[in-house]
């Protein structure tokens, strides 16, 4: 074991750094955080979310973690980049965020909270707070648009075993087909892949971040698989029929993926007509990818080539999304998301088409927005004849 998934302090502190810096420039004195992807961000600290609050706060001395009694050893074993406030439990006598407050002083400045908190926790702050004035602030969410070189490494690495997880799959059906078999059903050959990934993750690694959605994936074929992110079932893949394997993890806590679309067996005239298309829509939106343009004209450039093909009712979504701490997350490679592309953001490229009937036609990878261009961090093999299963 050699690669390990835990930044280390001084990333923490150089991130912490940088944050203080935005909140001094905004004009705010403390910052609040409650999403489980902003405490992993700015901590390290990974656990399950719940209507336990867990909240990062930031002082320009002092940087805090509110948990709750029972996740403190958790954090504690995760090194957490932070210092501890305890709390006993929810909605509790002693309510966490009076807690927090009474931590942090009487604050008569300005408290801000992430854009996402919820109508909930809002009075809950003002409350702990009541000297202060409160407000949302998308300090955090700025930072987390351009990745750091450390979270790169870990994208890479997650893109590299989620490549991995594809050929677990195919290697799993091309078995079966080869001896003449029963096929494995759709969730068969998703807990094959997960636990593939587990094990290389167990066997590689060392400092294993666990985090929700560590790994896992859709697999959905045949006429299933024109409905978009359609959930395993027990229907076992056919000769004849397409197949989507659309897998991921999350190395560190940061994610990527990588998506195919098979055909078992020799394909027809049409589903090469279709994922021939899908393909070519694909390379477009990865090439559109390019830093100082715009996600929305990376989305225009591979929908209006498959709109100019005449299969505008068959394109049900946008060609991306960014993925970082979290799977889905922005900059929204989409028409109407005009934030420009700029070194160092990660982004899906994968517009697909869902043919009613048949069955959809998706290719999708991780890549990384560069200087020089779009690197896909993904590689597993994508012309036709590479992905016919036989």
């Amino acid at each position: 074991m050699s690669f390990s998934q835990r930044l280390s302090a001084a990333y923490y502190a150089a991130l912490h750094r940088d944050i203080r810096a935005r909140m001094a420039e905004t004009g705010v004195d403390v910052l609040l955080l409650d999403s489980n992807d902003d405490v992993i961000y700015t901590t390290g600290f990974s656990h399950y979310t719940t209507e336990r609050p867990v909240v990062f706060a930031m002082t320009q001395q002092n940087a805090y973690l509110l948990v709750p009694e029972l996740e403190r050893h958790h954090a504690t074993e995760q090194h957490t980049a932070a210092e501890l406030v305890v709390y006993f439990e929810f909605p509790g006598r002693d309510r966490p965020f009076a807690v927090l407050g009474r931590t942090l002083g009487d604050i008569k400045g300005v408290v801000a909270h992430s854009p996402g908190i919820s109508l909930a926790r809002a009075p809950q702050i003002e409350a702990a707070f009541p000297n202060a004035t409160v407000r949302a602030s998308g300090i955090v969410g700025h930072m987390r648009l351009a990745k750091r070189p450390e979270e790169l490494v870990l994208q890479r690495e997650a893109a590299r075993i989620s490549d991995s997880m594809v050929s677990a799959g195919v290697a799993l059906i091309a078995e079966a087909l080869r001896n003449n078999t029963q096929m494995p059903t759709e969730i068969d050959i998703e807990s094959h892949i997960i636990r593939h990934a587990l094990d290389t993750m167990y066997r590689e690694h060392e400092d294993i971040m666990l985090v929700q959605g560590t790994a896992g994936g859709l697999v959905y074929s045949g006429k299933r698989s024109a409905f978009p992110h359609g959930m395993p079932s027990g229907h076992q893949p056919q000769r004849g029929e397409s197949m989507i394997l659309s897998l991921g993890c999350r190395v560190g806590g940061r994610a990527a993926e990588s998506e195919r679309t098979f055909i078992l067996g020799e394909p027809t005239k049409e589903q090469e007509w279709f994922y021939t298309t899908a393909q070519q829509a694909q390379e477009i939106g990865t090439a559109g990818l390019v830093a100082g343009a715009t996600c929305a004209s990376a989305d225009d450039r591979a929908l209006d080539f498959i709109r100019d093909a005449g299969m505008g009712p068959y394109c049900l979504h946008r060609v991306g999304h960014g993925m970082g701490v979290m799977f889905h997350e922005p900059p929204w490679v989409e028409g109407g998301d005009d934030t420009i592309l700029v070194p160092g953001m990660v982004c899906s490229s994968e517009p697909a088409l869902y043919v009613p009937g048949l069955g959809g036609f998706r290719l999708a990878d991780t890549v990384l927005v560069t200087q020089d261009g779009p690197e896909s961090l993904t590689q597993f093999p994508r012309k036709l004849d590479e992905i016919i299963i036989a």
